[in-house]
This record gives structure tokens, C-alpha cells and sequence, in this order.
């Protein structure tokens, strides 16, 4: 792969095979069974194809594509075991990897970005890559100090690519729009478009790791590699080792998982409060534990700027909803924006739907897992159910767009991590306003 399929004609067409593909095997499968192979084997085969298929297109085509198949790994614990069992493994290669670039590509962004004798900067540099994502690949060097590096090298094509699946989902998601009363549509596609072009400039990324990195450096608990060299399209930062969330996913002990867990929660409502952002890409494949027992994070492309911290009023309107006060939820939901004045909603019924996200605060400890979260969002998008009606009438303003992206990618993470939290304990140690309520 030299350069991303660019143009959005390419790229839908791309996207257009994997239903196609699907039901090709649909067909050939329904043939298999005529012709008596046993359901469940021609079933097995066929979900195996189609993931490998999902990996190889999406991996491909990167860009906005990779980070929708990103954002559906750490869903897949929202899915019922049935379903999801296939498709996991395969999902997860899509949080730290997809068939690279080659060598030759490599080297070009190199010789553009650090200039002809980049090499006399590095001590050794690998041309395989050990991790790629999204819109960039990670190399492993060692520095002309002496220093392990990460090398972080976006793809040539990647903002194009990007810009091109951010107008497909555009479109399509002005058609649902008109679906949902409640939501004002226009500001929170311009937030996305806004913070995922931001992350196209590795300049700003690389800013905002030396944020996280100045104010977590010789934490006992948290751990940011520092930045060495930055440009547009390129990062060199120390290398930092550990076990990847997706192996404590996998294969974790209780222990770590219990860790990983309540690290995690601390470190998303610490970021705000001790930098002024947010870190708002939530999948696994941006953090690790170290082998002393630190909190390591990686990949600042993506944050949500909070210069006075986490708005005040999520941890008071989150104490209003314990404080089952169904009129307050209503009166702070309308006054941060999340009901426009032209709706009208129940306040019961609100306050059911809100609680239905709060189960693990109704305990001093709660565990995470994968059949809590299918319970929830079964409850809240099945038409029959109350919830669901309240859910078509709330708005998300632009400004908690990202907050939202990692509250519930979090929670996603959380229940496929399987750890056991204190979540009443680090949220009044670190989510303002939250206590006093």
C-alpha cells in the first residue's frame, strides 16, 4: 500500500463490498447447507470470512473507515456473545493494527518531514512497523542518544481520506438526523469534522502530549512518554513498554483487570483537571500497564480543550440524578443544552432513562462486564421501551460532544476490561462538583 485510496468514490465503493461480500457468502453458504454441510459449521465459516473481510477492507481504507471499525471493538461487549464471539478477535486487531506501509513509503515521509539525512538522527530505526492505526503507523528506533523511540508516521493520503469519509458520514447522518427531534445535528457534525481534521497535524498532537506528559511526569500511577522531535506529519517520542489493554482484555488476571480499570476512569477525569484537556480517543490500543505498575498512555491526536477542567455541572447534574430528583435532572439537562425549549419530556421518565447509564454508582463497588452493558443498550434502543422515546427527544451540544464520545467509549472499555471499581470513590476524588451533590 503506497498511498490510501483518496476520492470518495473509491472509498465508497470499498465500503460497498462489505455488504455485497456478505451476502455473496449468504448465498454460497445457503448452498453449502443444501447441499448438507451442517448450519452451525457453514454459519462459523461465514462469520469468519466476513471478519477477515471487515479487517482487510477497513484496515485498508483507514482514514474515518479504520476509526468507525475502531469505535465497533470497543462495542462489540454491547453485543450479544452470539454475535460478537466471531468478530472479536478480529476487531480488536483493528486498536493497534492494519497492513502497512511499505519501506520505500516509509522512508519518502521521512525524507519529506525530517529531511535526506533523517538516518544521522537515529542510532537504528525498523522499517516494520509495530503498530498502525487510523491515519498513521508506529515504528521502533532508537534515538541518536541512545534512547528507545516510538515513530509515529502518518500516511501519505491520510487527509484526504479522511475529509472523504467525514463527508460520506455527513451525508448519511443528516438523513437520520430528521429522525430525532431532539437533536440539533449541524454543531455536532461540525465538532467531529473540526477536532478529527486537528488530528491530521501532528504538531498539535504532539503539543498536547508534551501537556501530558509535563503534568504527569514522575507520577507513581500514570505514566506519558516525552516528545523528542515533532513535525506535520511526523512524532518522535521515548518508548514506552508494557502489557496493551487489549492483551489485559484477553488475558488479564483479575487483578490487573481490577488496575487497569479503576486507572483508567481516574486517568480520563484526571486529564481535564491537570492539563486542561481531555483525552478523547478511548480504545485500548492507547494504553498499558507497565511492568512497574504504572498507567502508561499513548496518542494525544485526539482531545476535547477544557481549560477550566470537566464542566462543573456534569458532576452536579449526576448528583442530582442520584439525589432522584426527576424535576432538577429536567431544569440542568435544558439549561446545559441537552433539551432544546421546544421539548417537552417527563421528568420520571427522563430520570429513568438517565439512571439506566448510573447502575455502577448504586453500589460502593461495581463490576463491569459485558452482559451489564448488553442489558443497557438493549434497554435503550428497543422501540418498545420507554427509554427509548426519551432518547429520540435529548439533544448533545457541541460542547460535550467529545465528552460524551469518551463517556461511553469508556464504558465500553470498562465492560470488556471486566474490573471491579470504586466508581462513588473516584468520582468524588476527581470529577468537580460531584462530591458536593
Amino acid at each position: 500500500m503506497d498511498e490510501l485510496p483518496r476520492r470518495a468514490l473509491q472509498r465508497g465503493v470499498r465500503l460497498a463490498s462489505l455488504p455485497a461480500g456478505f451476502a455473496g457468502r449468504t448465498a454460497v453458504g445457503l448452498g453449502k447447507r443444501l447441499g448438507g454441510r451442517p448450519a452451525e459449521a457453514v454459519a462459523a465459516e461465514m462469520q469468519a470470512r466476513t471478519a477477515e473481510q471487515l479487517f482487510t477492507v477497513l484496515g485498508q481504507l483507514k482514514g474515518g473507515a479504520m476509526k468507525v471499525g475502531q469505535a465497533m471493538s470497543i462495542f462489540e461487549a454491547a453485543l450479544p456473545e452470539e454475535v460478537a464471539a466471531p468478530y472479536r478477535a478480529t476487531l480488536t486487531r483493528l486498536q493497534d493494527s492494519a497492513p502497512p506501509m511499505p519501506a520505500a513509503t516509509v522512508h519518502g515521509v521521512l525524507d519529506r518531514e525530517l529531511g535526506p539525512d533523517w538516518r544521522a538522527r537515529f542510532a537504528a530505526f525498523d522499517d516494520e512497523p509495530v503498530a498502525a492505526a487510523s491515519i498513521g503507523q508506529v515504528h521502533r528506533g532508537t534515538w541518536e542518544d541512545g534512547r528507545p523511540v516510538a515513530v509515529k508516521i502518518q500516511y501519505p493520503g491520510a487527509a484526504q481520506a479522511l475529509v472523504a469519509d467525514i463527508t460520506q458520514v455527513s451525508r448519511v447522518a443528516r438523513l437520520t438526523g430528521s429522525w430525532l427531534p431532539g437533536l440539533d445535528l449541524g454543531p455536532v457534525l461540525a465538532e467531529l469534522k473540526e477536532r478529527l481534521v486537528e488530528e491530521l497535524d501532528y504538531t498539535v498532537e504532539a503539543a498536547s502530549q508534551r501537556a501530558f506528559a509535563d503534568a504527569f511526569r514522575d507520577d507513581p500511577d500514570f505514566a506519558v512518554p516525552e516528545v523528542l522531535e515533532s513535525t506535520e506529519k511526523v512524532i518522535v517520542s521515548e518508548w514506552l513498554d508494557g502489557e496493551p489493554l487489549s492483551t489485559v482484555i484477553r488475558e488479564g488476571s483479575q487483578e490487573e483487570r481490577d488496575l487497569a480499570s479503576r486507572r483508567y476512569l481516574e486517568f480520563l477525569l484526571l486529564g481535564p483537571a491537570e492539563t486542561g484537556l481531555l483525552h478523547a480517543d478511548p480504545h485500548p490500543g492507547n494504553f498499558r500497564l507497565t511492568s512497574d505498575g504504572r498507567f502508561g498512555i499513548l496518542d494525544f491526536g485526539a482531545v476535547k480543550r477544557l481549560p477550566d477542567g470537566m464542566p462543573p455541572a456534569v458532576g452536579r447534574l449526576l448528583g442530582v440524578a442520584l439525589s432522584d430528583d426527576p424535576d432538577g435532572v429536567v431544569a440542568g439537562l435544558r439549561e446545559e443544552g441537552f433539551i432544546k425549549p421546544s421539548i417537552e419530556l417527563d421528568g420520571r421518565a427522563l430520570l429513568d432513562y438517565v439512571s439506566t447509564f448510573l447502575r455502577p454508582l448504586d453500589t460502593e463497588l461495581f463490576t463491569f462486564d459485558r452482559a451489564w452493558l448488553r442489558e443497557l443498550f438493549a434497554e435503550v434502543r428497543d422501540p418498545r421501551t420507554p427509554a427509548w422515546a426519551v432518547g429520540l427527544k435529548l439533544n448533545l451540544p457541541r460542547e460535550y460532544v467529545l465528552i460524551h464520545r469518551v463517556w461511553l467509549g469508556g464504558l465500553g472499555v470498562l465492560c470488556q476490561l471486566g474490573g471491579t471499581v470504586p466508581c462513588i470513590e473516584v468520582l468524588e476524588d476527581h470529577l468537580p462538583g460531584f462530591a458536593d451533590a
